[in-house]
């Protein structure tokens, strides 16, 4: 049940159930499951009419909306996405979340961080959660090009959208919502001044792509190249948190 709290002593209760579908996408499905319907009813034309009606089941599927267990700690940076970790590196922060707001709050500076990448596959879920507990500060839609969301340079050549959650304690952290080849959409369910818990559902890239985290100066990834996220679940960094961490691919 959402909102329920279950520890490692067996606090809680949990069964398995299918997945809700998020509320964006029933509308897609729906228009996939009329159209299916209409060619083999009124046409009876079989041939475009079960793939469709395969194709239904798969459009429900990408937006399915599964209940996560998000670790309490507050020092703890969740994963805001399914996917694969394909780039950690050691880069300046995006403009946009760099300089000072209209407010005169400050952002993310011009130093290096670390940004973790996490590539959503089309058999990921694609809603995306808050990686902090925080006040949301900015969010910043920027247009540009579809191209494959893997590639380094779409964290400045695609159409994105970069996020800035401060912390309770003035700790800032960045996220980028990255549409790739196949994404048109991205979808917003904050805006700024909204307070939002950590694991709090944030957006969704519709049928896309990436996501970058910005973590604080002085905290490396808790994570490994990759390696396989799940939203609101997997612990990619701790505060202040330094050091390698390794993984053997097996």
């Amino acid at each position: 049940m959402a909102g329920e709290l279950l520890d490692n002593k067996g606090r809680g209760t949990a069964a398995w159930s299918l997945p809700p579908i998020h509320p964006e996408g029933r509308k897609f499905g729906l228009i996939a499951v009329a159209a299916a319907l209409f060619f083999l009813f009124a046409l009876d034309w079989e041939i475009i009419g079960w793939p469709l009606l395969c194709l239904s089941a798969g459009v429900f599927a990408f937006f399915r909306d599964p209940e996560r267990v998000v670790p309490q700690g507050e020092e703890l940076v969740v994963a805001p996405a399914d996917g694969l970790v394909t780039m950690i590196a050691t880069v300046p922060p995006p403009v946009e979340l760099q300089m000072a707001d209209a407010a005169g709050r400050a952002g993310l500076g011009a130093a290096p961080v670390t940004r973790i990448s996490i590539f959503m596959s089309m058999f990921d879920v694609h809603i995306n959660r808050a990686p902090v507990a925080g006040t949301v500060r900015r969010v910043v839609y920027i247009p540009g090009k579809f191209v494959n969301a893997d590639l380094d340079k779409a964290s400045e050549d695609n159409e994105r959208q970069h996020l800035l959650i401060e912390r309770a304690d003035g700790v800032a952290i960045g996220c980028t919502q990255i549409a790739g080849l196949v994404a048109r959409r991205i979808v917003p369910f904050v805006k700024p001044g909204d307070i939002v818990a950590a694991g709090q559902r944030i957006g969704l890239i519709r049928f896309g792509s990436r996501v970058d985290v910005y973590l604080p100066a002085g905290t490396d990834a808790q994570v490994v190249l990759g390696q396989k996220t799940v939203c609101g679940e997997t612990v990619l960094a701790q505060l202040g948190g330094q050091g390698l961490i390794e993984g053997i691919s097996q």
